[in-house]
């Protein structure tokens, strides 16, 4: 896991992947 992008947490990874469950 990089640190470059803070914003991409473990809330980021499960907005990701519930929108691509959709």
């Amino acid at each position: 896991m990089n640190k470059r992008t803070r914003g991409f947490t473990l809330i980021e990874l499960l907005v990701a992947i519930g929108i691509l469950a959709m």
